[in-house]
């Protein structure tokens, strides 16, 4: 004799199904939808080794593996020992060496940097800082609407990795070949603009002090590099030793 479903359900819903507020239906498991394995599954024979049979657990010394071993020792034994006599032998880095950096100045003196903020945001470090000022006819500091009022960068922080050189719009950071940058003060290694500043070089003219060049875009305008690079910053009591990728610009 089959059940009779109580009162409130129907014969499709299950029993649980009454208790719920909304009277849903939950859906019916179906018998036998799934196969049922049949008998015992068949095991995996996986074997173990033990230790003791690998292979490279068994030694198998001979001379031409003690020769592998240690040729590279015996060829580097009776070579000639140099050592650079730091710092009273300084060899010169590769041209592209990413050392201090250096903020360039256009052929009349005026500063390149427009304190745009670029080179902060791009450095993975944090370690700069810039703050732009508005120029004026009276106090004119680059040929643009600003300048980089302050620009600091902080040598504990850089990792010399180029990226403010690359975000520069008009090329004004650029890196020198300077590595001497260990002092005994943390303050120190805090480079302002005053340290930064590319020296002014024959013919430039201190700012502020008017666009001498022509307009804004004549100072934009490419044009060939003449004279000796901009390499005589003093830089903690040091000059720069080298020359500074694009110091100076591409201007005459």
């Amino acid at each position: 004799m089959a059940d009779t479903p109580p009162p409130g359900r129907s014969p499709d819903q299950p029993a649980d199904a009454a208790s719920l507020p909304t009277g849903a239906g939950v859906p019916a498991v179906i018998e036998n939808s799934v196969p049922a394995v049949q008998g015992t599954p068949a095991p995996i024979d996986v074997s173990a080794r033990r230790l003791n049979e690998d292979e490279f657990d068994q030694p198998n010394p001979t001379l031409a593996g003690f020769a592998a071993g240690f040729g590279l020792t015996f060829s580097t034994m009776f070579k000639k020992v140099y050592t650079q006599q730091y710092p009273f032998e300084v060899f010169p880095t590769a041209p592209r060496y990413h050392g201090r950096h250096v903020l360039n100045r256009h052929p009349d003196g005026l500063e390149k940097c427009v304190g745009c903020e670029l080179c902060a945001w791009a450095c993975p470090a944090d370690a700069i800082y810039v703050e732009g000022g508005d120029n004026t006819e009276e106090a004119r500091f680059s040929p643009g609407e600003r300048y980089g009022k302050v620009y600091q960068i902080n040598y504990l922080r850089c990792i010399f990795c180029g990226l403010c050189i690359e975000a520069c719009p008009t090329r004004s950071l650029t890196m020198s070949n300077e590595y001497e940058l260990a002092l005994d003060n943390r303050q120190d290694l805090i480079y302002t603009k005053e340290q930064l500043m590319a020296p002014l070089l024959p013919g430039m003219e201190a700012p502020p002090h008017p666009m001498r060049l022509g307009d804004e875009k004549a100072y934009y305008t490419p044009r060939p590099q003449k004279g000796a690079p901009q390499r005589e910053a003093n830089v903690a009591g040091k000059p720069i030793t080298g020359h500074a990728i694009e110091v100076g610009g591409h201007h005459a």
